[in-house]
């Protein structure tokens, strides 16, 4: 028997963990629909305090609540609310001097209890500072002196053992998540914004870069208008996008697609030696060299279309074609 069959054999007589992932699933699902219901006055108080900070939102947790506070924080940073991470513990061994009288504390501590945190709470009250509680348990140190709390409350972890940080670091972090949402539409947050912070790997060429610095510029399959049909089904075949572009002295006069050939051959099998003029699409869509990738992105989606034709405009009603765009696929691989 070879180890792939004693392999398989093995699995076969194992039980399956799926209806286990199951379960956990969707009691983290349940426990955010019982949080999102829990919500009341306290959360808008959270937000306007932030919108209201003059300095930045320094967060501090310990352990599970200081891995998803640093998430928060980093959210909240390349979102357009100043942030960063204080571990607790070395707050009080000197790093409390990185924070203002400006700035707001958001101390996450799901027992209200931990004790680097609170340990924090007589400086932080000392400074001026607000202080936003997150919390599971109500009636706590951190619950009583914070100035707004947010009860992050679970019926229990979905671990086994009732023990490990799960749902309890899910509800956390849904709700850091649906902080930094509410600040967005408050900030009216844009993806050109976005982008600022941003600038690295494929998500930021693509919201920072222009149609004119990724567009094709040479080997475009240009015609004139009254060149025959013929003609343009080899034009289009070398361009290989299945368009060809009907321009007089550079100026665009149309465009003639695969789905104009159809359509024209089945009203008229004799178009062949005719001129591209009688077939093509007076009027595409076209974009701007100056315009955004990105708003090309959704010019092309809402027209369902595979290639942009690129354009100088000199004046009104006098379209240059300086490029074509084509939107899928790397965009550093449609540099030319």
């Amino acid at each position: 028997m070879s180890l792939t069959q004693q392999s398989s054999e093995a699995r076969d007589d194992s039980s399956s963990f799926i209806p286990t992932a199951v379960e956990s699933l969707t009691s983290q699902s349940k426990a955010l629909t019982s949080l999102a219901n829990s919500l009341g006055n306290e959360f808008d108080d959270a937000v306007n305090h932030i919108l209201g900070c003059k300095g930045r939102v320094i967060i501090s947790g310990m352990g599970k609540s200081g891995i998803v506070g640093k998430k928060m924080a980093a959210t909240f940073a390349s979102t357009g609310t100043p942030s960063f991470y204080v571990h607790p513990g070395e707050a009080i061994h000197g790093d409390l001097g990185m924070i203002t009288a400006d700035d707001l504390i958001l101390l996450i501590s799901y027992s209200g209890e931990t004790e680097e945190v609170t340990k924090l709470l007589p400086s932080l009250k000392y400074f001026g500072n607000k202080i936003i509680g997150v919390v599971g348990v109500n009636d706590t140190t951190l619950s009583r002196q914070a100035d707004v709390v947010l009860n992050v409350d679970i019926e229990r972890e979905v671990c086994p053992n009732n023990l490990a940080p799960t749902t309890s670091a899910l509800a956390i972090m849904a709700m850091g998540d649906a902080l930094a949402v509410c600040l967005i539409k408050a900030r009216d947050f844009k993806p050109a914004d976005f982008a600022q912070f941003h600038p690295g790997g494929m998500l930021g060429r693509r919201l920072l870069s222009r149609v004119g610095d990724v567009m094709q510029r040479e080997n475009l399959p240009l015609i004139g208008p009254d060149e025959s049909v013929r003609d343009a089904i080899f034009c289009m075949t070398s361009g290989r996008l299945g368009l060809a572009i009907i321009v007089d002295d550079e100026k665009l006069q149309g465009i003639l697609t695969d789905g104009d050939l159809r359509r024209a051959l089945i009203m008229d099998p004799t178009m062949m030696d005719k001129k591209v003029s009688e077939f093509m699409t007076p009027v595409p869509v076209t974009i701007s060299s100056n315009a955004m990738v990105s708003d090309a992105e959704l010019l092309m989606r809402k027209y369902k279309i595979r290639a942009l034709i690129v354009t100088d405009v000199r004046e009104e009603g006098d379209d240059r074609v300086c490029g074509l765009l084509e939107i899928f696929g790397d965009i550093d691989s449609r540099r030319k």
